[in-house]
C-alpha cells in the first residue's frame, strides 16, 4: 500500500445501533494523522464498512480511474465518489486508484460481517418455479425494472444524508431469510415500514430523479416507484397505493412522492424500501437516522 490511508467512520447511528446487537467493534477515528498533503495522495472516505452498508469518499489526487474491488468507481470533477458492500459482501476488499503517470495507489478495506436473521424451517421448499402464463407478464416488467436501474441522471442525492421516508414500525428487515431444510429462500431485498392504514403519505429520501413510475401495478411490486440517486445509487419503493410524481421528474429530499398501500403482493399495507448501488443490494437502516 502506498501513501496514508486515512480512514474517519462517521458512522450513522443506526449502524451505531447494529453494531451494538451484533458485538461488532467501532472505532469513531482511525485516520493516524498525518500532513495533508499525505491525506491527499491518499483515499479517505467515511461511512458504514460493513455487509450492506456503504462509504462517501475522495480519490488520491491525480487518479484517472479508481475501482472498489473489480467495480469501477465514478468520482466527481473534485475527486468525490459513493460506493457500498453488498448484503453478501467479502470481509476484505481493495480501493484501488490508478494516477497519471502510471503508478496506483491502495486501499484495503475489512468488511464487518452481519448476523442476519436466518429463520430455519422444517418443511421442504416449495416446489416448481413461476408459470409460463406468470413469466410472460413478468419478463417486461423485470426489463423495465433493470433498465431503470441502469439509467444514469446526474442526480447528486448520493451527496446528502438521507431521510426518512415515512416514520412507523418496521415489519420487516433487510437481509432476513428462511432456509428450508437446508436450501436457502430468497433473502427480504428491503425494509418493510407500516403506519398500520393505507394511504399514509411517503417523501423521497434524497434527491433524485424518477427513472420508474408504473403506469399500472406490477405482479409483485404493484404500485412501483424507482429514484436515481447518480453514481448507481437508487431506491425503490414497493405496494404504493398512489404514486404523485412521474417518469423524469427531478424530486428533492423530503418531497411527497406517494402512499402507502398494499398493491402487489403485499399481506397488509406498507412501503417497501430497498436500496441498490450498481448490483449490490444495501441496508436502507444504514442510511437514516434510528426510528424515533
Amino acid at each position: 500500500m502506498s501513501g496514508l490511508v486515512r480512514l474517519s467512520l462517521a458512522m450513522p447511528a443506526a449502524f451505531t445501533l447494529i453494531a451494538a446487537s451484533t458485538g461488532l467493534a467501532l472505532s469513531s477515528d482511525l485516520s493516524g494523522g498525518g500532513s495533508p498533503d499525505a491525506a491527499k495522495a491518499s483515499f479517505t472516505y467515511s461511512g458504514a464498512l460493513i455487509q450492506g452498508g456503504w462509504v462517501r469518499g475522495e480519490v488520491p489526487a491525480g487518479t484517472v480511474s479508481a475501482k472498489l474491488g473489480t467495480q469501477v468507481l465514478e468520482f466527481d470533477q473534485s475527486g468525490k465518489f459513493f460506493a457500498a458492500f453488498d448484503r453478501d459482501a467479502e470481509s476484505q476488499t481493495t480501493l484501488r486508484a490508478e494516477l497519471a503517470g502510471g503508478s496506483t495507489t491502495e486501499a484495503p478495506l475489512k468488511i464487518a460481517p452481519r448476523a442476519w436473521n436466518i429463520e430455519h424451517i422444517n418443511v421442504a421448499r416449495r416446489p416448481g418455479g413461476a408459470s409460463e402464463a406468470f413469466m410472460e407478464r413478468r419478463r417486461p416488467e423485470l426489463a423495465a425494472i433493470g433498465a431503470a436501474r441502469a439509467r444514469e441522471t446526474g442526480a447528486q442525492g448520493w451527496r446528502q444524508d438521507f431521510v426518512w421516508p415515512v416514520k412507523g414500525r418496521l415489519s420487516g428487515r433487510f437481509g432476513s431469510q428462511r432456509v428450508y431444510r437446508g436450501e436457502p429462500g430468497s433473502y427480504h431485498s428491503g425494509m418493510d415500514i407500516t403506519t398500520g392504514t393505507s394511504g399514509s403519505p411517503f417523501v423521497a429520501p434524497a434527491d433524485g430523479v424518477v427513472v420508474l413510475a408504473a403506469t399500472s401495478p406490477f405482479s409483485l411490486e404493484g404500485n412501483l416507484l424507482i429514484i436515481d440517486h447518480g453514481q448507481g445509487l437508487n431506491s425503490a419503493f414497493l405496494h404504493a397505493s398512489k404514486l404523485a410524481v412521474k417518469e423524469g421528474e427531478a424530486v428533492k429530499r423530503g418531497q411527497y412522492i406517494g402512499n402507502i398501500g398494499m398493491t402487489g403482493r403485499a399481506t397488509g399495507p406498507h412501503l417497501h424500501w430497498s436500496i441498490k448501488w450498481r448490483d449490490a443490494r444495501l441496508d436502507p437502516l444504514l442510511f437514516v437516522s434510528p426510528p424515533t
